[in-house]
C-alpha cells in the first residue's frame, strides 16, 4: 500500500510548467482532487482494471463519490515535473468486466498524447481501451500499469486520460506505467445548436462530431435543455472544448469546468473561464498560473449571477517542456502563426520540418485537428511527424478498435469484448477470417467501428485473430 500511494504522489513544479507555456495539468493548489472529488486507484494488470458499458444514466453527478475513496493528495515539490491530477487509495471498487474477456480496446479517434512529465512519454486523450490503449495510434501495454480514476467508477472509452510510459522510437507503441483521468465538465445545458452540434454547458461551449463517444445517449439528438451532462474533452481555445464523451447523469453533482484561462486578475482572484467567472479567493490556489494555461475548476455548488465560486484549481494534464525529451500531442490547432509556429492543447509547436500525413501542410491552421509528435528544443516541441486528421468542416472519420476475447455472447448484437458492449449484427459489417456463425464466447476477435452508442460499438469489421 505504501508503494502504492507513493506512486500516486507525483511532484510538480507549478511555475516551471506554466513558464513554458505548458498546457497544464496538475494541481495549482497542492491537493489536486478538489472538493467532493474522489480517487480510486486501481493495478492495471488486474482483470477488473478496464471499463463497462452502462446500463442508464449514472447518478451522484457521474460516479464521483462511488465505492472508491481518494485519500492523497498532490506535492508541490519537484522541478521540471508534472503533477498528478490527484491520488487516493481504492477501497471496494471493481469493473463488471464479462468472465473470460481478455486483450484490450484502441480508439483511433480523436485525443491528445502529450508526456506528463520527464522521465518518459505518456498519452492524454479519448481512451480507447484496457490491456492495451490505443491514444492517438499509439497502443499501450498496460501490464503492471497503475489507474488513478475520479469521476466515474469506469474507464471508458472516449474519457480523456493521461498515459505515463515509455513509447518506442516511431512513436506507434508504448508501456505504461500510470493511467490517470478525470471528467473536464459537469453540469446542465443550457443551450443547443443543433445545426453546429454545440452545446453550452457553465458558459463553455461543448462541440460535439462523428468521432464524439456517447454514454449513456443515443446521440446529439437526444439532449435537451435542462439536462445534465458530464463530459471529457480536449480545451480547443478560449471557450471551447471538443467532447471525446459525453454521458447523461441523474443529478447535478459538483460542477466540473475545463479550458483556457482568460481576464486573470490577480489581486481579485479571478478568471474568465468560457462564459463564466471564475471566482478562486476560496482556494489554496497559487496566484503564480496566467492566462492561456488549461485548467480544469471544480465547484461546490452552481454559478450564481455567472459567477462561480471554485473549490479547487487545477492545471490540465500537464506538459513538462524539458529539453531532449519526447512529446506526443493530438488536439486542436490553436495561437496558429504558420507552421513554425501554433498550440496544441496551449503546448508550442514548431512543425516546418515535419513529415506530414492525411493532407498537405499548407492545411495546417487554427482549428485543424492534429496529431502530433517530436522533441523538444528550447521551450518548443519540434515535430517530426504530424497527422492531419479534420478540418473545420470537412469530413469526420473516427475508428474504434476492440481486440481481445468474446465474453458474454448472447447474439451477434450483444456481446462484449473486454467489457466493452459490441454490436456486430449490421448488415454491412465485413467477417474475415471466419463467418458471422463462428462467432462466440472465446472467439478471439478484432473488432474496428466508426460510432459509440449508448455505450455499445457498432462494428464495421470483425477479424478473427
Amino acid at each position: 500500500m505504501t508503494k502504492l500511494l507513493t506512486r500516486c504522489l507525483v511532484a510538480v513544479s507549478t511555475v516551471f510548467v506554466l513558464s513554458c507555456g505548458g498546457g497544464g495539468g496538475g494541481s495549482v493548489e497542492g491537493a489536486a482532487a478538489g472538493a467532493g472529488s474522489t480517487s480510486t486507484v486501481k493495478d492495471a494488470s488486474a482483470p477488473e482494471w478496464g471499463f463497462a458499458g452502462q446500463a442508464g444514466p449514472t447518478t451522484g453527478g457521474g460516479g464521483e463519490g462511488g465505492s472508491g475513496v481518494g485519500t492523497g493528495s498532490g506535492s508541490g515539490a519537484g522541478s521540471g515535473t508534472s503533477g498528478s491530477s490527484g491520488s487516493g487509495a481504492s477501497s471496494g471498487d471493481s469493473a463488471s468486466a464479462s468472465a473470460g474477456d481478455t486483450g484490450g480496446v484502441g480508439s483511433g479517434g480523436t485525443g491528445a498524447s502529450a508526456s506528463a512529465g520527464d522521465s518518459g512519454d505518456s498519452g492524454v486523450g479519448g481512451v480507447g481501451g484496457v490491456a492495451s490503449i490505443i491514444v492517438n495510434d499509439v497502443r499501450y501495454d498496460t501490464a503492471g500499469a497503475i489507474l488513478r480514476l475520479r469521476d466515474a467508477s469506469q474507464l471508458q472509452l472516449g474519457m480523456t486520460a493521461k498515459v505515463n510510459g515509455p513509447t518506442n522510437a516511431d512513436f506507434t507503441a508504448g508501456q505504461a506505467t500510470e493511467v490517470e483521468s478525470a471528467a473536464d465538465a459537469r453540469g446542465v445545458i443550457t443551450s443547443i445548436d443543433f445545426g453546429t452540434g454545440n452545446l453550452v454547458v457553465l458558459g463553455m461551449t461543448i462541440s460535439t462530431d462523428a468521432t464524439t463517444v456517447w454514454g449513456n445517449v443515443s446521440g446529439f439528438g437526444a439532449l435537451v435543455p435542462g439536462v445534465t451532462v458530464q463530459v471529457w474533452g480536449l480545451p480547443a481555445g478560449p471557450g471551447l472544448l471538443r467532447a471525446t464523451r459525453i454521458e447523461q447523469v441523474a443529478a447535478a453533482g459538483t460542477p466540473i469546468l475545463s479550458g483556457v484561462v482568460q481576464n486573470l486578475e490577480v489581486a481579485n482572484r479571478k478568471f474568465l473561464l468560457g462564459g463564466v467567472t471564475i471566482d478562486f479567493s476560496q482556494t489554496s490556489s497559487s496566484t503564480a498560473f496566467s492566462a492561456g494555461v488549461n485548467v480544469r475548476v471544480r465547484a461546490g455548488t452552481s454559478p450564481v449571477s455567472g459567477v462561480l465560486q471554485a473549490s479547487s484549481v487545477e492545471l490540465w494534464y500537464p506538459v513538462s517542456l524539458r529539453d531532449g525529451t519526447r512529446r506526443q500531442l493530438g488536439g486542436v490547432v490553436t495561437d496558429f502563426a504558420g507552421t513554425s509556429n501554433f498550440r496544441i492543447l496551449g503546448t508550442p509547436v514548431d512543425a516546418s520540418t515535419a513529415q506530414v500525413s492525411g493532407g498537405p501542410a499548407a492545411a495546417i491552421a487554427n482549428g485543424v485537428e492534429l496529431d502530433v509528435a517530436g522533441t523538444v528544443n528550447n521551450g518548443l516541441l519540434v515535430a517530426t511527424k504530424i497527422k492531419i486528421k479534420k478540418t473545420p468542416g470537412g469530413a469526420n472519420s473516427a475508428s474504434f478498435t476492440a481486440k481481445g476475447t468474446v465474453g458474454a455472447f448472447k447474439s451477434l448484437a450483444e456481446f462484449k469484448v473486454k467489457g466493452q458492449a459490441v454490436d456486430a449484427s449490421g448488415p454491412n459489417v465485413q467477417f474475415l477470417n471466419g463467418t458471422a456463425t463462428g462467432l462466440g464466447n472465446g472467439s478471439k476477435v478484432t473488432i474496428v467501428g466508426a460510432r459509440i452508442v449508448n455505450d455499445v460499438l457498432i462494428a464495421t469489421q470483425v477479424t478473427f485473430d
